[in-house]
């Protein structure tokens, strides 16, 4: 070891930094604090010590404590002795008060909580001697993320009391990021009964200025900006569904101090004019505008919403507005009263915004009697790309991570083929389309690869489109796959477990969730070898 240390330290600092950055933060701290004064400045310059993550993160995404005997060296040498160069820790529960209290940190000013297990949760924000009374007050910013593993356990209830306490512990709060986006939608405004009134969780900072959190309705949204965030300056929201505004709610008041505004609302807005329109109204200093949403308009003679509903309901009224991107599906009834609007009616509406690159496509679905019109800027940067259809022009979109596709007519091989290169991290796809493919020569096609690929769901898929997913002569899939079905479905196209062509991709699944569970024969067992929970 001497004759290694001696070697080292024959490097220029220089080069010796930039080797050294080639390994994790944790590794250098570790290996070298301690080991003699020299080694000691290299592994304390701040590029080692400003950010920490003392936690270990599976190639899955699962977290874990760092293993005791690191951890010990961590607390009661390596800590101690770094403790003021400390700006950032990144920590997972079962270990985060015995760090906090190994040092004093007077220049931490941010931290991001890893939740695992849902029983730490309900007394951490809570009990505020987890983060100590030096400590809680410095905090400018806390970014907590849910585990993959285990969100879904998380109640609202206890979401919510996390963020009540969060705002009484952190008094000088400015950014509060629940990220990335999970799958918990807290529900502010709580429906009691018929005739009680409805009750509110009260909190209120005067430091935030950035949020960024998912609800589960649209007044929770406007609830979030009836004035309790006075200077709020940027937010990020995620809204589950679309409902009226309540009356009870405040939402009139001037947003003068926010610059920046995204919603995402995964389910359809019902009420354009009232909700979102009346919102932005209040938004006339907003230089940042994302949109990512759908908007049903099923009431008679209502038709799409095109440029013409985009400047005169939102350009117009925002006069500092440099930036707007979107993506807006709009929903209209098959109605005869009304000419029905083609593809290039829609891109007309659009010929005066020569700031924007926009893209639009309009499809009619006779059998459900609706049709569908989905206008976006370009380059994108939606999340999930819903009600994707044939007439999907194509591009390349880097951060959507899910994708429905839906379609009346079937969906050909070289649809899937464009598919995988728009969406190159696409991890979690849904079919829904019952039309049988008319094309079944695909012999000299590629195989088509979905490298991100970790959730599958054809419970809505004719027969066609599961052996398109599941032969390996077609798909190749990654590994770990959820899979949502119908077991029937999977029968008819397994041959009853037997079809050797499909062996690979079943192989790969991890999670099987059917529909019309049954009785299985042995080799089913055998065609998937992972799968632990049917």
């Amino acid at each position: 070891m001497e004759h290694s240390c001696a070697q080292l330290m024959d490097m220029p600092d220089e080069i010796l930094l930039f080797i050294l950055t080639k390994l994790t933060n944790i590794e250098v701290l570790y290996s070298l604090i301690g080991v003699n004064v020299e080694l000691d400045k290299i592994a304390s310059d701040p590029v080692f010590t400003n950010h920490l993550t003392l936690m270990k993160c599976s190639s899955n995404g699962d977290i874990y404590p760092l293993a005791k005997s690191i951890l010990d060296r961590f607390c009661l040498q390596i800590l101690p002795k770094i403790q003021h160069q400390i700006n950032w820790l990144n920590l997972e529960l079962l270990s985060m008060k015995r760090i906090l209290l190994a040092g004093y940190y007077p220049n931490l000013r941010g931290f991001g909580l890893f939740i695992v297990e849902p029983e730490t949760v309900a007394h951490l924000f809570v009990e505020e001697d987890h983060f100590g009374h030096t400590v809680k007050n410095r905090i400018s910013t806390l970014i907590i993320t849910l585990s993959d593993k285990e969100k879904k356990i998380f109640s609202r209830s206890r979401m919510k009391t996390i963020c009540t306490r969060v705002f009484t512990i952190f008094t000088n709060l400015i950014c509060l990021k629940f990220y990335p986006y999970s799958d918990i939608y807290i529900n502010f405004v709580e429906r009691l009964t018929f005739n009680q009134p409805r009750e509110y969780v009260t909190f209120s900072s005067s430091t935030l200025t950035q949020l960024y959190i998912n609800v589960e309705t649209f007044n929770d949204c406007l609830y979030l900006l009836d004035g309790r965030f006075q200077q709020l300056h940027t937010f990020y929201v995620n809204a589950l569904i679309s409902t009226p505004p309540l009356s009870t709610i405040p939402n009139t008041a001037e947003l003068i101090n926010l610059k920046c505004f995204s919603l995402t609302c995964d389910i359809g807005i019902g009420f354009y004019e009232e909700s979102l329109v009346s919102l932005l109204h209040r938004m006339s200093n907003l230089e940042e505008l994302s949109l990512y949403t759908s908007i049903c308009r099923f009431s008679h003679g209502k038709t799409f919403i095109d440029g013409n509903n985009l400047k005169h309901d939102i350009i117009y009224h925002m006069s500092k507005l440099k930036k707007f991107m979107f993506s807006i599906h709009s929903d209209i009834l098959i109605d005869q009263s009304i000419s029905l609007p083609s593809n290039e009616d829609i891109q007309r509406t659009f010929e005066d915004l020569k700031d924007y690159q926009i893209i639009s496509y309009v499809d009619y679905f006779p059998k459900e009697n609706i049709g569908q019109c989905h206008i976006y800027s370009y380059p994108s940067r939606m999340i999930y790309y819903h009600n994707l259809t044939n007439s999907f022009p194509g591009g390349l979109f880097k951060f959507v991570h899910r994708v429905l596709i839906y379609d009346e007519r079937p969906f050909e091989y070289e649809f899937f083929i464009r598919i995988a290169k728009a969406f190159p991290f696409l991890k979690m796809l849904t079919i829904e389309n019952r039309s049988p493919q008319l094309n079944e020569d695909n012999q000299n096609l590629p195989i088509i690869e979905y490298p991100h690929l970790i959730h599958l769901d054809l419970a809505s898929a004719h027969d066609n489109y599961i052996e398109q997913l599941l032969v390996n002569t077609k798909t190749c899939l990654s590994n770990y796959i959820h899979l949502v079905i119908s077991y029937r479905s999977l029968q008819r196209v397994t041959h009853n477990f037997t079809r050797h062509t499909m062996r690979v991709n079943c192989a790969k699944v991890k999670y099987l969730y059917v529909c019309d569970k049954s009785d299985v024969p042995e080799q089913f067992h055998v065609y998937f070898p992972y799968v632990k929970n049917f």
